[in-house]
């Protein structure tokens, strides 16, 4: 009896095995041809390049977002995938690309290797456009001419946003400058709208002040003291006392081979209309190029009592509301 059941059940554990070995043949062979599919180029027809920009410190999951998003891949977790194992992702180059949907996935991941003819180029808050000029010389910019950028800026100061910025290495000197304005208008005056316009300040004011409060202040908590300070004394027509602003006219030094050398007692008796310690006011135009918290703390002050500030050695603020406590201040932490 045992013998005769034997026989079907052998028949069944085989039909078993095989369907299973087909099934799994089948999930394997439809595994592989969507992996072939996935690396395949999204159109291929599509020669059309699209510039990826690669940002210092983007992963890999980062730039497949973006791929993917600009349908230049099928798939980002593939890409990801097939960078980390091969070990792209450690090579994986800043910059930017232009890159077509014709383009395989591995044909864009080695080309996101192999890095680009453009240039990274960065300047903090606070340059005049002398100081810009100069830095953007230093680089590997073939075509820029610094002369020619200092004339395209006469009148901009102020208004040449202070950012890093990913350029083409043959960029000109008024492509730069446009770059450099259409940015600040996208980051400051259209960003910044409501708060210009609850400002009592006009726009060129705020930035005029603002190019000052760059230069006397740190951080964005101190700029806003600093700006209410200076906004209180221009409320009753009281001198700014500003020294960043006898720095700019002083211009380059050549001893301490900086734009912004310490002010001298002389200068304060200079007769430019830029002198906040001569005149009081503001002076007729931006010193330096501020940045984004700059404006911002001239557009929302802390309101205070205060009418006077000094900075210790250390940098930390100090303010007064007297001219005595002023004097106090520069003796406790200054002398």
């Amino acid at each position: 009896m045992n013998k005769i059941n034997q026989q079907p059940r052998s028949k069944n554990f085989l039909r078993t095995l095989v369907g299973s070995v087909l099934l799994g043949g089948g999930v394997v062979l439809a595994f592989l041809i969507w992996t072939f599919f996935q690396f395949q180029p999204v159109v291929q027809a599509d020669k059309q390049t699209q510039r990826v920009v690669v940002a210092k410190g983007d992963s890999v999951s980062s730039v497949a977002a973006k791929l993917k998003q600009q349908q230049l891949i099928r798939n980002a977790t593939v890409f990801k995938y097939y960078m980390q194992l091969k070990k792209l992702d450690r090579q994986l180059q800043a910059g930017s690309y232009e890159l077509s949907p014709s383009m395989s996935l591995s044909e864009v991941a080695r080309q996101l290797t192999l890095g680009t003819e453009d240039v990274w180029i960065t300047f903090p808050e606070g340059w005049r456009r002398e100081e810009i000029a100069s830095y953007l010389a230093s680089q590997d910019l073939e075509e820029f001419d610094a002369q020619e950028f200092l004339e395209l800026t006469t009148g901009l100061e102020g208004t040449l946003y202070p950012d890093t910025y990913l350029v083409p290495r043959e960029i000109s000197a008024s492509q730069l400058v446009s770059l450099l304005t259409d940015t600040f208008e996208k980051k400051i005056t259209v960003a910044l709208a409501p708060q210009f316009e609850q400002s009592v300040l006009d726009p060129q004011e705020v930035i005029v002040l603002a190019s000052i409060v760059e230069r006397e202040a740190k951080d964005l908590v101190d700029m806003r003291h600093v700006a209410g300070i200076l906004l209180n004394r221009l409320e009753i027509n009281m001198a700014l006392q500003a020294d960043a602003t006898l720095q700019y006219i002083r211009g380059y030094d050549e001893a301490a081979q900086s734009w912004w050398s310490p002010p001298r007692v002389s200068d304060k008796t200079n007769p430019s209309l830029y002198n906040t310690y001569f005149y009081p006011g503001l002076p007729p135009a931006p010193i330096a190029n501020p940045g984004y918290n700059a404006v911002l703390a001239v557009l929302t002050p802390i309101q205070s009592n205060n009418y006077f500030y000094i900075h210790t050695p250390s940098g930390e603020a100090v303010y007064a509301e007297t001219i005595d406590q002023h004097n106090t201040n520069i003796d406790t932490y200054l002398r």
